[in-house]
């Protein structure tokens, strides 16, 4: 038999490697999204009008809805300055990274060195009276490729590409909850402001009501009590209008950190709460499982456990390694030649053949990892389901206690009319008075309130629909086909 040339043999081992990777498998469960517990209806649905799946809300700038110009331009800044996104964030470019890692283990390592040595012997001398010394040089390379033929470090890279873009749907995740955090503390902000707006206009008044008394007092007709209960009122709802101040800049500092931003560095101009917040479009049940960010992330992790059971399932399996190393050695003098020529090539299978039940166990954790990551999925979508309907109930009940309490507020409102006249006609005694005002601004502030409330549970709401969240958005970042590229590029050994 005639020996192998450092070419052939180079030829032979890229040819095993190929015939190798073409004949490999991937062991364990390939991924099946279990069924979710998803209702046919949401049971709070009757009167709402269903949306299309791709037109129910403003994909991203989901608050356009509002068409408040102020909160279009804060809530964008969420996702620029917002502290929890930008550790969501890194946390998803950190995945990234991971899978480039796991990636890089599917090619070959290649790796070159290049030695040099100068070596003297005893007392040696050259014809010259020279010391003998001899330059010794050692350029080299080596490769070693540890083949997947059992596709463990596949499913790893399947694992972690699923890692990446469960924690792209945290990200989106935590951009939308600091987003309707803002919205919500944005329309408390707007209800104090309607809030001083009403106890300024009641202060006003009231202080009519005490002008009539003070003319009452001085023409005989009424005691002092009741000018002095006249003055305390005034002073009474004065006292309220500047309590306000404090809410309004409580929720101004909220917005101001939910913006990535000192709460010294914010102002925002006073305005009014809108009459009632905007219908909202109510996405099918099933739908829901592509629009909510936690629920797409929970999905993704259930797809890195059932990955990760493949790899423990792979450790049963030998691991083979190809290595080859060749270089030149030579002394003194360039360039090398075949006679300079050095080289090394061989392989190895390793398989432990007792490890105590080790790679058992390991598989059975992994299996049971999966089904807690099953039961998370499954509970993080009943949550959702819950989220919504909790949502839908307070609307349709806030919307009809509404509409009785701006009745209840407009009789207040004609009874303090009617007191008024009969107050200044001498008729009623002005404890009359005095309790319809009190009645008419307890009134107005629950209708406020109750309006207040319907602005929060719509945004919630928003939320719990995914806001204009879509698991499409997803970033695929699917690892690329290494395995067949290289196997394609590798020669085709003989039949």
């Amino acid at each position: 038999m005639s020996p192998v040339s450092p070419a052939g043999a180079r030829k032979i081992l890229l040819a095993c490697g190929g015939a190798l990777l073409l004949a490999s498998c991937t062991v364990g469960p390939d991924y099946l999204r279990p069924e979710a517990p998803t209702p046919v209806r949401f049971k709070e649905l009757a009167g709402w009008k269903h949306a299309a799946p791709r037109d129910d809300l403003d994909r991203g700038d989901w608050w356009s809805v509002y068409r408040d110009p102020q909160l279009n331009r804060l809530l964008p800044q969420v996702e620029v300055n917002n502290q929890n996104v930008a550790a969501a964030l890194a946390a998803f470019e950190q995945a990234q990274a991971v899978i480039r890692q796991s990636q890089a283990s599917l090619l070959p390592g290649v790796s070159a060195d290049y030695d040099g040595q100068r070596l003297g012997q005893g007392g040696a001398l050259s014809s010259r009276g020279r010391m003998t010394a001899t330059n010794l040089f050692y350029p080299q390379g080596s490769v070693s490729w540890t083949l997947d033929v059992w596709g463990k470090i596949r499913r790893q890279v399947e694992s972690n590409v699923a890692g990446a873009q469960a924690d792209l749907g945290l990200l989106a995740n935590a951009k939308l909850s600091a987003q309707a955090q803002l919205a919500v503390a944005y329309f408390n902000l707007r209800a104090q402001d309607s809030l001083k707006a009403l106890l300024h206009r009641t202060v006003a008044a009231y202080q009519e009501t005490l002008k009539i008394t003070q003319n009452q007092y001085n023409g005989g007709t009424v005691s002092k009590a009741d000018l002095i209960t006249a003055q305390n009122q005034v002073l009474t709802t004065q006292a309220q209008e500047i309590q306000t101040d404090v809410l309004r800049a409580q929720d101004e500092h909220a917005i101001a950190m939910l913006t990535g931003r000192p709460p010294s560095e914010l102002s925002i101009p006073r305005g009014v709460l809108p009459h009632v917040p905007p219908n909202v479009p109510v996405l099918l049940p099933s739908t829901l499982l592509e629009r909510r960010p936690d629920i797409s992330a929970a999905e993704r992790v259930m797809q890195e456990q059932n990955a990760l059971i493949g790899v423990a399932v792979a450790a049963y399996y030998p691991q083979i390694t190809f290595s080859a190393a060749g270089g030149f050695q030579g002394a003194n003098a360039f360039p090398f030649t075949a006679a300079h020529l050095i080289w090394s090539i061989g392989g190895q299978a390793l398989d432990p053949l007792f490890d105590g039940g080790l790679r058992a166990a390991e598989v059975d954790s992994a299996k049971a990892t999966y089904r807690q990551a099953v039961a998370n999925y499954r509970q993080t979508t009943l949550t959702a389901f819950q989220q919504v309907e909790d949502q839908l109930v307070a609307l349709r009940v806030l919307t009809k206690e509404l509409k009785v309490q701006e009745q209840a507020r407009d009789a207040a409102a004609e009874a303090v009319k009617v007191y008024l006249n009969q107050y200044r006609a001498g008729t009623v005694a002005f404890t009359t008075v005095v309790v319809a005002e009190a009645t008419l601004l307890i009134d107005e502030e629950s209708v406020l309130s109750t309006r207040q409330a319907l602005f929060a549970a719509n945004v919630t709401l928003i939320e719990a629909l995914g806001g204009g969240y879509d698991a499409n958005s997803l970033q695929q970042e699917q690892a690329p086909p290494l395995i067949e590229a290289v196997a394609r590029s590798l020669p085709i050994p003989p039949t």
